[in-house]
């Protein structure tokens, strides 16, 4: 709508506008809001949109514009000649009511509940979870690479949950069970964290039990920069992949009370642990399988620093490295 259109349609609706009570008043703001977050919805997904350079179906890159649906601009491919749009083979793809996407992001944003997200922008609450994992499943791979520097790496561990599953393979426990033995074991899920001195954070859900040099063999090199120094606790598993990687390491000895020494500590990296695990509290347990998109909603949280509901969207549609 151009500025003309805009003014004659202020002067026919404004005696009509004058006549509403409170209560109308107040239904015509959350239309309107609604309209502004669709608005604003669809133009970030054409941002997307705009960068798309390749079909999703076969990779050519002959494309032209194919009309519009539901909003969204419709491209087709000359090679294989099907059509797509922004969020075709996407997570978000066929996911409805993308009017309440960013006041369901905003809810994100402060870590409500599956529930209490739900009845606050009047969604059903399967709607609710499976937007959350939906928008997560893209965010939880934002991460920066390499790390440099001094990189604490640590990890820590959690009792690991079958939390919604139709077909457990181990008897039920109530919630906030205790494992069947003491001490870490195969009934925990490995979180890996490493941190840079400088804040970018990466994190690893290795598998259960301790952490072994296998496993740190297959998380950590990406993500190391060629001059980083590693840092850790003694563990055999942190020395025995420091020194097959050939990468420079430093140690502490926790068990023997040794928590700092010149510089040489994991504390930034054990209070990323505490912070993650209290930030959990609040969901009642979460399961397994889900843990790699929490760590990522913490990321957008906590490190990322995301403030608004259209940054929380550009990051679960356009993750680092794209």
């Amino acid at each position: 709508m151009d500025a003309q259109e805009f003014i004659a349609g202020k002067a026919l609706f404004a005696p009509w506008l004058t006549r509403l009570s409170g209560g109308q008043v107040e239904e015509m703001k959350a239309e309107l809001a609604q309209c502004t977050s669709l608005a604003d919805c669809i133009a970030i997904i054409e941002e997307r949109g705009a960068k798309t350079r390749a079909c999703p179906y076969c990779d050519g890159t002959t494309l032209y514009r194919h009309g519009v649906y539901y909003g969204l601009q419709r491209y087709r491919c000359r090679q294989c000649r099907r059509s797509f749009n922004a969020l075709t083979n996407t997570p978000l793809a066929f996911i409805r009511l993308r009017e309440k996407w960013l006041p369901f992001l905003r809810c994100m944003l402060d870590s409500m509940t599956v529930r209490a997200a739900a009845d606050a922008i009047g969604i059903h609450r399967n709607t609710s979870f499976r937007w959350r994992h939906r928008f997560l499943a893209m965010a939880k791979d934002d991460r920066p690479k390499p790390l440099g520097g001094m990189v604490e790496v640590d990890e820590t561990y959690l009792l690991e949950s079958q939390k919604g599953s139709r077909h457990l393979t181990r008897p039920a426990r109530r919630r906030g069970g205790k494992a069947s033995r003491r001490g870490i074991n195969s009934e925990h899920d490995c979180i890996v964290i490493a941190q840079a001195r400088s804040g970018p954070t990466c994190d690893f859900v290795t598998g259960r039990g301790p952490v072994t040099a296998a496993q740190l063999h297959g998380c950590l090199p990406p993500v190391l920069a060629a001059s980083a120094i590693l840092v850790t606790d003694s563990a055999a598993a942190y020395r025995a992949f420091a020194r097959d990687a050939k990468v420079e390491h430093r140690t502490v000895n926790l068990r023997r009370g040794i928590r700092v020494a010149d510089l040489i500590h994991v504390q930034h990296v054990n209070n990323y642990h505490s912070r993650f695990k209290n930030w959990l509290l609040r969901f009642h347990g979460v399961a397994s399988r889900y843990l790699p998109h929490y760590l990522g909603w913490l990321h957008e949280l906590g490190c990322r620093r995301i403030s608004a509901p259209q940054q929380f969207l550009r990051a679960a549609l356009l993750p680092a490295g794209t």
